[in-house]
């Protein structure tokens, strides 16, 4: 009989070690170390038997586009490049509470009129699952609930009568039986993930994972778990906030970077064709410290709003509070403000918002950030109908960022006149806009010049 050897693997990353320790000294996690049991074998090596030889093809080839099987919901489609691929995986992750279930819950709604769809739950009764589709009006669909946890029995199942979608919620809750640790360990998580992705591609419907997140908003799990599937997704929002963002961060059959705009209501989530129009919908053009971005999300341009507030600091260390943006990229943006343009901001309590919840990493908002921040100093309300996008850097100058175009057509379609944008050096093409006036900035001091500044 093969004994038996105990080591500690972590659940955040996978590493293992033989000795506990409180902190994990591959991705620096404390208190992530969990101890298994696994078989000891001795390696026997690929003995005498000769393998197959593997044939290799050209790079030329006829290949057509994967089919797509569209689930109904136009944001999530955009998301996936288009639908569903035959035989693909997807892992859908999100906070707690976040819209996970509801979304998939009204996808698979949608596909079962086309096929037979299986929503599998680890995490609910069938009892619970009936009640939130009676709440989302989806009663009547043919979608097929059950709930298991066993990855034997669901196998066994589905490759019985394959189904057209398969539904796995969530794949923390699966485990395998000849695997000794507990649900939600690495090892579990690593191994029913393989079998279902596995029997997925043999049987050529497309399987969606639901996976639970750790606080920092990474998959909860190992990170081959990320690896192994086709397609990546996050559900991102604020509990403060009615919207959702999907994003998508893998995506073997489609774009990378993509996002769909959901808003939460009573009767679930519900599709935003025009998010730019939704987040500028309360906006206060007449009061200093707010300021339109002109982002990229993917290959979708969103017009969205920064707000800030300067005030005086009472405390030795003036406050810094950023919602939606990176706090080190204000620190620098102040910086420059203080150093390069000879304004004394640095001595005030800053607080930086973005609206509505979304976040936004591209550098291109430092300009819109910068005007923001100078129009609340000042006291002086950016210009009517004013748009802003370009990237700072340390010595004050705009850079270019790309999309300037797509941009431009964004703001134009929902009735802005001006856009403060870096100077095209090298370019003489001028964008396609008929009614936007556009303002090229070489420095940030130009910027500055705009508003009434207060020493």
């Amino acid at each position: 009989m093969a004994k038996s050897k105990t080591q500690y693997v972590c659940q955040e990353c996978g590493a293992a070690f033989p000795k506990w320790a409180g902190k994990c000294e591959a991705c620096n996690g404390w208190n992530t170390l969990v101890e298994e049991v696994q078989p000891e074998s001795t390696p026997k090596g690929l003995s005498v038997a000769k393998g197959r030889r593997v044939q290799f093809v050209g790079m030329e080839g006829a290949e057509k586009q994967p089919p797509r099987r569209s689930t109904g919901l136009t944001e999530l489609d955009r998301v996936l490049g288009g639908g569903l691929v035959a035989g693909s995986a997807v892992l859908v992750g999100g906070d707690p509470g976040i819209g996970k279930s509801t979304i998939l819950l009204q996808a698979a709604a949608n596909l079962s009129h086309r096929g037979r769809v299986a929503y599998i739950s680890g995490e609910e009764a069938v009892d619970q699952l009936r009640l939130r589709a009676n709440r989302l009006g989806l009663d009547k669909a043919p979608v097929e609930l059950a709930a298991a946890t066993n990855v034997r029995d669901i196998v066994t199942t589905l490759e019985a009568d394959p189904p057209a979608v398969a539904v796995i919620d969530s794949i923390q809750t699966m485990f395998v039986d000849n695997i000794e640790s507990a649900p939600g360990s690495v090892s579990q998580v690593r191994t029913s993930a393989h079998e279902l992705i596995k029997l997925a591609k043999r049987k050529g419907f497309p399987v969606i994972l639901v996976g639970h997140v750790t606080k920092d908003g990474q998959i909860a799990g190992p990170r081959v778990l990320e690896h192994m599937v086709d397609t990546v997704l996050y559900f991102e929002g604020e509990r403060g906030h009615q919207f959702r963002i999907l994003r998508a961060v893998k995506n073997r059959f489609g774009a990378t970077d993509e996002i769909g705009v959901f808003e939460m209501s009573d009767a679930g989530l519900v599709e935003v064709a025009n998010p730019s129009a939704l987040f500028l919908a309360e906006r206060d053009a007449q009061v200093s410290g707010s300021a339109v971005f002109a982002g990229m999300e993917g290959t979708r341009p969103m017009l969205l709003e920064v707000q800030a507030l300067v005030s005086p600091s009472t405390l030795g260390t003036p406050r810094r509070a950023v919602v939606g943006w990176d706090s080190a990229r204000l620190a620098m943006v102040m910086a420059v403000i203080e150093t390069r343009c000879g304004l004394a901001i640095g001595a005030n309590d800053v607080y930086l918002n973005v609206a509505g919840g979304l976040k936004v990493t591209e550098p291109a908002a430092d300009l819109a950030v910068a005007a923001a921040l100078l129009s609340s100093f000042s006291g002086e309300p950016v210009p009517m109908g004013s748009v802003f996008f370009g990237e700072v850097g340390l010595s004050g100058e705009i850079r270019q960022v790309s999309h300037t175009d797509g941009r431009l057509k964004e703001a134009e379609k929902l009735g802005f006149e001006r856009a403060y944008v870096p100077k095209r050096r090298g370019k003489t093409t001028k964008p396609d806009a008929q009614v936007l006036k556009t303002n090229e900035i070489g420095h940030l001091a130009e910027l500055a010049q705009l508003f009434e500044t207060k020493n």
